[in-house]
């Protein structure tokens, strides 16, 4: 009987890596998908960097982000423009998809917060995000750019994510409630489970 590990080897590396520059940001991630959680994160907004972190550690993936932005102007155009560069990483690494559970469900609390992931890796982008009570400052870390971060992670990565805040009123414990559910529902759907496509049709695109 084959192991996970087997069929991880039998498909492909899942390793990639990017650079992405503009006027804006100057970007390199690393993203291994068969990692044992590592993160090396410097982005310029220290509770941002927490937040990826969290999705290394948690989601069981070693991830590198590096990025000089625009700070000056705000935090947006950092945020939004990691979230596309992961986002196609993750499509690219996952590549046709063979072998992965594909969905997940995941609760995370954190103290007064609840937050639930929902994650389909189906090849088509979609993102319900149902957080709207989730804003105001945490350090330099807009609480509303968190929409904006998994809205490009989502379309880039082609991912339908749908992502609830179930309860809370420490925005920092809402935050990170949200990363964790979604880190621990994006570990379990790369999972490598079997050598087939898990679709009908036979693709996942």
């Amino acid at each position: 009987m084959q192991t996970q590990l087997e069929y991880v080897c039998e498909v492909y590396m899942r390793s990639e890596k990017l650079v992405r520059k503009t006027k804006e940001t100057d970007i390199f991630v690393e993203l291994n998908l068969d990692g044992i959680g590592k993160a090396d994160i410097d982005t310029g907004i220290g509770f941002f960097d927490h937040m990826l972190s969290i999705i290394a550690v948690h989601g069981g993936v070693d991830l590198t982000v590096k990025c000089k932005g625009d700070l000056n102007v705000d935090g947006h155009h950092t945020v939004e423009d990691i979230g596309i560069v992961l986002g196609k990483l993750i499509d690219k690494a996952l590549g046709d998809k063979k072998g992965i559970a594909r969905f997940a469900c995941e609760y995370v609390p954190m103290d007064d917060s609840l937050a639930r992931s929902v994650i389909d890796l189906s090849g088509r982008s979609f993102l319900v995000y149902n957080a709207g009570h989730l804003s105001g400052y945490i350090g330099a870390y807009d609480a509303d750019l968190t929409e904006e971060f998994f809205r490009a992670v989502c379309s880039y990565g082609m991912i339908n994510l749908h992502i609830d805040l179930l309860r809370g009123s420490n925005t920092h414990h809402m935050c990170e409630a949200i990363f964790k559910s979604f880190a621990r529902a994006f570990g379990s759907a790369i999972r490598i489970t079997s050598d087939k496509v898990l679709s009908t049709k036979g693709a996942l695109e």
